[in-house]
């Protein structure tokens, strides 16, 4: 699991979302990032996380903040999650989990009783200049944006 934490530096990552276009850590120097990682596109939680930041969104505008969501998902299925719920930002189709590994959130995990390898639901917040300023593990899907704008 992520053995990332505040203060260090993010992972300089690349991947492509939903439209094919390529997302880099320093795109997005002189604004801070907020990167969510969600394990399925359009799984209730998944929803609730994402259209709570949807609802938030000016707020996360106004204070300088970019917002980029990660999953194994494939482009055409974060496509259709973008479309159905209307979501303003960009979601990585990170097939090959060289994002998800970069920031440490896949390993395993428990559902029912069953053990198997997944994508842990952690955000990151990283700062204008590439450093870390939050690690939230334990996300609550309906209140995601009042956990990061504090």
């Amino acid at each position: 699991m992520t053995t990332l934490k505040a203060g260090d530096k993010a992972p300089n990552f690349s991947g492509l979302d939903q439209s094919g276009t390529t997302h880099t850590l320093t795109d997005y120097k002189g604004k801070k990032l907020v990167v969510f990682f969600y394990p399925k596109a359009s799984t209730p939680g998944c929803t609730a996380e994402a259209c709570d930041l949807r609802d938030n969104f000016e707020r996360f505008k106004a204070n300088n903040y970019a917002l980029l969501g990660v999953s194994a998902d494939s482009a055409k299925a974060q496509a259709k999650f973008i479309e159905k719920y209307e979501l303003p930002f960009p979601l990585l189709a990170d097939e090959d989990k060289s994002v998800i590994q970069a920031f440490g959130v896949w390993g395993p995990k428990k559902f029912m009783g069953k053990e198997y390898d997944g994508i842990h639901r952690t955000t990151f917040v990283i700062d204008e200049n590439g450093i870390i300023e939050e690690v939230i593990s334990d996300v609550k899907t309906k209140a995601h944006a009042a956990q990061i704008l504090k």
